[in-house]
């Protein structure tokens, strides 16, 4: 009985020691396999190589609908245009703006010419039909109607218009015939001159003055 026990307690401890062996060699194992830390990368290497910097991509907006506000421009002043003033309206024709001039004409007979001649610095406008009388008359001679113009005899600064005086009517009768000195010319009611007949002038009864025409031979037609 020792016998057989002692052989029992042999294997019993050789068990053990074998387990902690084996348990020693799984923890060597276990540490051998555990990974080495990684090593820090080469400073030589680094410092060695350049960097090279590559240019950063400018953002671009895409989908976008909003247009950029665009800056207000300085807008160059331009130099004013030289304006010129619209010619002043005719004013009347009257005695201290023109000059009346009485004058003898062969053709037709037994006539005389009026001319106005604007001196003024405006244009003026003959009215009408003069109003004309001889020397101390009290009243004026007639006017020939139909003489009439279209338009408003307009006379720039010396520029001249022209009335014709038929000096005598139809003979016959008693028309009171007699020889003309001075001849008194209206140009309106209020502004009148007076000017000289020329020499051997005869009137009598049945004379009369055209209106103011713009040409002489308008004027002498009547």
């Amino acid at each position: 009985m020792r016998i057989h026990a002692r052989r029992l307690a042999l294997p019993a401890t050789a068990l053990a020691a074998a387990l902690a062996l084996t348990a020693c060699q799984s923890d060597d194992s276990k540490a051998s396999a555990a990974p080495a830390p990684a090593k820090p990368a080469s400073t030589s290497a680094s410092a060695s190589s350049t960097p090279t910097t590559s240019p950063t991509p400018k953002p671009t907006q895409t989908g976008s609908t909003e247009q950029p506000t665009p800056k207000p421009t300085a807008s160059k002043k331009s130099s004013p245009k030289p304006t010129t003033a619209p010619p002043a309206a005719p004013r009347t024709c009257t005695a201290a703006n023109t000059k009346i001039v009485a004058s003898k004409v062969t053709r037709p007979i037994n006539h005389l010419v009026l001319t106005v001649t604007n001196v003024g610095s405006r244009a003026c406008n003959a009215l009408g039909a003069p109003s004309v009388g001889f020397d101390d008359a009290q009243a004026a001679i007639g006017v020939v109607e139909d003489s009439k113009p279209q338009a408003v005899v307009t006379l720039a600064p010396g520029e001249s218009g022209y009335a014709s005086v038929i000096l005598t009517g139809e003979p016959g009768g008693d028309t009171h015939g007699r020889t003309v000195r001075t001849i008194k010319v209206y140009l309106t009611s209020d502004s009148g001159t007076t000017v000289t007949a020329p020499s051997g002038t005869f009137a009598d009864d049945g004379a009369a003055v055209s209106y103011w025409q713009r040409t002489l031979g308008e004027a002498l037609t009547y």
